[in-house]
């Protein structure tokens, strides 16, 4: 796409690699170059799954690129269609998204690969969430890391600013997989195309039902699903797919998903 974001397509899969030396952190325009990428992603009915990555093996991503914003004279925060890097705020991202972390997730980017459904790191990658010392909050993380990882866990990275390596991150379930970095482009792809070939009208279901279930009690959220009120689950429940997966059942076969 261009020197700073650019992309891969195979099949129903989209990688999307940053490339920002030195550190891969990210500016206003390159975060509206993401939300660009995401939106797309979102709205293409030939795409199941993105992949995120960046360049490097030092930095996944060290957050919002301060000297940039400190030299600019833009004030209006306008960091795109997505919010800050293109995905923390997208409406409607119905679609899995893969982080594939290699090197350190730093303060924005730690909360880059927590945007994300599934994280694989490399064994040599670490998170930290340093704001606290620069006199800031780590807003997204504040609220997303204690839902992900145990609270008093999430509260210790919050107040300390502490790292954390790829295995206690797994330890605490907040990395799906620590690999070899060899090995881990080969694993996310792998994964990645388990999913392009998965049931895409569950996946969206799945995504907004989470999504949404947030913000309500158990009861409600499942009258809310029962009564088909979701938009996702309204459209799986009168699909096509819907029909062939009882049928593949059945047949005793793999189903064919066309996501309609």
């Amino acid at each position: 796409m261009n020197e700073v974001i650019s992309t891969r397509r195979q099949g129903g899969i989209l990688e999307v690699t940053l490339d920002r030396p030195k550190a891969n952190a990210i500016d206003m325009k390159t975060s509206r170059l993401m939300g660009d990428v995401f939106t797309n992603f979102r709205d293409d009915p030939e795409l199941r799954v993105a992949i995120l990555k960046t360049a490097g093996d030092k930095f996944f991503c060290a957050g919002i690129d301060l000297k940039a914003k400190a030299s600019s004279d833009v004030i209006d925060n306008d960091w795109g269609p997505g919010g800050w890097a293109g995905i923390q705020q997208l409406r409607d991202l119905n679609k899995p998204v893969i982080a594939c972390v290699n090197g350190m997730a730093v303060g924005g980017g730690f909360e880059l690969a927590l945007c994300c459904d599934l994280i694989f790191a490399a064994d040599h990658s670490t998170f930290a969430l340093p704001e606290l010392r620069a006199g800031t909050l780590a807003d997204a993380a504040t609220i997303r890391l204690p839902k992900r990882i145990p609270y008093h866990i999430a509260m210790g990275l919050l107040l300390t600013g502490r790292w954390m390596d790829a295995a206690e991150a797994h330890r605490w379930g907040l990395v799906n997989e620590v690999l070899p970095q060899e090995a881990l482009e080969k694993r996310v792809w792998e994964v990645a195309d388990l999913l392009a070939n998965g049931p895409p009208l569950v996946f969206s279901a799945i995504k907004e039902t989470v999504r949404v279930a947030e913000a309500l009690s158990f009861q409600d959220a499942m009258n809310r699903v029962a009564r088909r009120q979701l938009k996702t689950i309204d459209i799986l429940y009168a699909s096509e797919d819907r029909l062939e997966g009882r049928r593949a059942f059945a047949e005793k076969r793999n189903p064919v998903w066309r996501g309609k």
